[in-house]
């Protein structure tokens, strides 16, 4: 799906997602990734009609990082804090590999809403290109050493593909190609592995191909 305002068209998806979800089950759970596309999507979230007091926010991934450092996703989520319980990643933590499956444990049985974005090398989640094991890990919830100068915590392919529902938000020039190449099923880019099924991805008028492109068909 192509938006002149994706960050919106995000927002309304997921609110949607997450009212259906209260309807059907009384509860909502949703996994909020990081980055640039992240702020004004979560902005325009936090001005539709979802019954927050029966939502809790997640993150997909996280960096390294003391708690309010500026490399945080964390630092993101405020806005929601003061709406719902927000569940951030241990990242501070001593033992992180032992907080990473506390983190894995305590996870909902399956997210309602998983947003994810896409970095310029074609990383979704922090799932870094060259290691299949990161996503393929068979724990939820993955530590990486380091990527892009941080250490990392993330959730793995079968917490993400598992989800009801994912929210693809991509925005800019340099990502068109990217895009190009995921779409048509480029099985070198980690974001190739994000189940097709039930995913909607919103992209601005620079991300988005500037031609139809012969999807290939995906996970």
């Amino acid at each position: 799906m192509v938006s002149t305002s994706p960050a919106v068209g995000a927002a309304e998806r997921i609110a949607f997602r997450l009212r259906d979800a209260v309807r059907r089950r009384g509860t909502a759970s949703l996994a909020l990734s990081g980055g640039s596309t992240a702020p004004p999507m979560i902005a325009a979230l936090l001005e539709r009609p979802v019954p927050w007091e029966r939502v809790q926010v997640w993150q997909v991934d996280e960096r390294v990082a003391p708690d309010g450092h500026e490399d945080r996703n964390a630092n993101q989520l405020a806005g929601l804090r003061e709406r719902c319980r927000v569940h951030a990643m241990p990242v501070t933590a001593t033992d992180l590999r032992s907080a990473a499956r506390r983190y894995g444990a305590a996870l909902p049985s399956r997210f309602d809403v998983v947003h994810l974005g896409v970095g310029d090398d074609g990383h979704t989640a922090s799932w870094p290109p060259g290691r299949p094991e990161v996503p393929t890990s068979r724990r939820p919830v993955e530590l990486v050493d380091e990527f892009n100068g941080r250490p990392r915590m993330t959730l793995t392919e079968r917490v993400v593909n598992g989800g009801r529902s994912r929210i693809v938000l991509v925005a800019g020039t340099r990502k068109r190609r990217i895009v190009e190449r995921w779409l048509l099923g480029d099985a070198a880019l980690p974001v190739t592995r994000v189940r097709r099924t039930a995913t909607w991805v919103f992209l601005d008028d620079a991300a988005a191909p500037a031609a139809p492109l012969r999807l290939a068909s995906g996970p």
